[in-house]
């Protein structure tokens, strides 16, 4: 893969897929700018080299055709702001405006185009439509790591209208990659990963994966309960994939035969309904009552779980151990988060796989005291697996 270090941008037009997909309130004012300070560094490298830049993002999941809500000119203050420079903004991404635009474009400008996925070819990959995109400059970067894992249009086909030499990882794109290789490649024992999240579903994958890779999986979140019925447990009213259950019991054998530490709860803070202001109390994770479900780790666990974490060296994290949207459910998200910080500050690397883990830890006040925030949960999920990433392929 072509790096930015390696491309000298001067006088060239670089067309940059980013993942400007932030989070926007009823006023269409942007509540957190993670992504877009995330390709900052891209894009100044080839302002800096001389170049000039088209920013082609997604923003939510429009329908199919232009929505306001939906549209990436809500973002041209706050990038114009970041760039400390004016960002035009060219409309739709196969608007006469937009051609004009960018080929008007002078060294050191930036062009951002409206929402790529106002077009329904972008999903499905439609190659005339990315054909298309790709006129609007003659060199093309991928920062979006984010979207890596989908053959969209932007994010992966339209990289083949340019030569091999002509298509380029961003800096993000590479950081992402170059933190998954560390803690798959290069993890330093014990190695600890944590999955949490409501499904084991979701996960199959990367923790069958993890099982050759890691001294101790700790698993938490809504999936521990399928867990627990797999060893005999009675769960009440707690999610439960009844259809798992069977697969459950064989991830516990074969963390058994690999001499994995499977770590699951003991107990939950179970709650008598879905809300924060429900009755709660302690119960054994394999004997909570009838019409009442677990939605965070009981104190056993959550002493358990922080004590292996702040005694490894490589730790990595997908999936939040509660409800942890709501305050009274919070505490083992909390508990798990803060050991990650003390065990990177006494010298672990950590990796935070995206998400909600990423939205916890950054939430709690921990995301300066980890290593690695990762801003793809399923790009990760997906490469950590051992799956191709279309997004990263199509650089060569």
């Amino acid at each position: 893969m072509n790096t930015l270090d390696s491309y000298n941008f001067a006088g060239k037009h670089a067309v940059m897929r980013v993942d400007f997909n932030v989070p926007l309130d009823k006023d269409l004012q942007i509540t957190d700018d993670t992504r877009i300070r995330m390709a900052t560094r891209s894009v100044m490298k080839i302002l800096n080299d001389g170049g000039s830049v088209v920013l082609l993002s997604h923003l939510g999941r429009p329908k199919g055709g232009y929505e306001k809500k939906f549209s990436l000119e809500s973002l041209v203050a706050r990038l114009s702001q970041e760039y400390g420079r004016e960002v035009q903004f060219g409309g739709d991404v196969l608007g006469e405006e937009a051609a004009q635009k960018a080929a008007a474009l002078q060294p050191g400008q930036v062009l951002l185009l409206d929402n790529v996925r106002f077009y329904k070819e972008e999903e499905a990959g439609d190659k005339d439509f990315a054909a298309k995109l790709a006129k609007l400059g003659n060199v093309y970067v991928n920062d979006a790591f984010g979207t890596a894992h989908r053959a969209h249009a932007s994010t992966a086909v339209m990289a083949n209208s340019f030569a091999p030499e002509d298509r380029v990882g961003g800096y993000l794109l590479q950081s992402e990659i170059d933190n998954a290789k560390k803690v798959l490649e290069q993890a330093e024992r014990p190695f600890t990963a944590i999955m949490g999240g409501a499904k084991i579903s979701d996960k199959i994958l990367i923790i069958e994966k993890l099982l050759d890779k890691v001294d101790n999986l700790l698993i938490g979140g809504g999936m521990a309960y399928t867990f627990a019925v797999a060893e005999g447990g009675k769960v009440g009213s707690s999610l439960l994939e009844a259809d798992k259950v069977d697969l459950a019991r064989e991830l516990i054998q074969k963390a058994k035969d690999k001499g994995v530490n499977l770590l699951l709860p003991t107990d939950s803070l179970i709650a008598n309904k879905f809300a924060n202001d429900a009755e709660t109390k302690t119960a054994p994770n394999h004997d909570i009552p009838d019409g009442w479900m677990g939605l965070d780790l009981g104190p056993e666990s959550r002493k358990a779980f922080a004590d292996v974490i702040r005694q490894s060296k490589t730790i990595l994290w997908n999936g939040p151990m509660g409800v942890f949207e709501m305050p009274n459910f919070a505490k083992g998200t909390e508990d798990v988060a803060r050991a990650i910080a003390d065990a990177t500050a006494a010298g672990a690397y950590s990796l935070i796989g995206g998400g909600d883990s990423a939205a916890a830890v950054q939430q709690l006040g921990f995301g300066e005291q980890v290593s690695y925030i990762s801003t793809g949960g399923g790009a990760l999920l997906e490469y950590m697996e051992g799956k191709e990433l279309p997004g990263v392929t199509a650089l060569g």
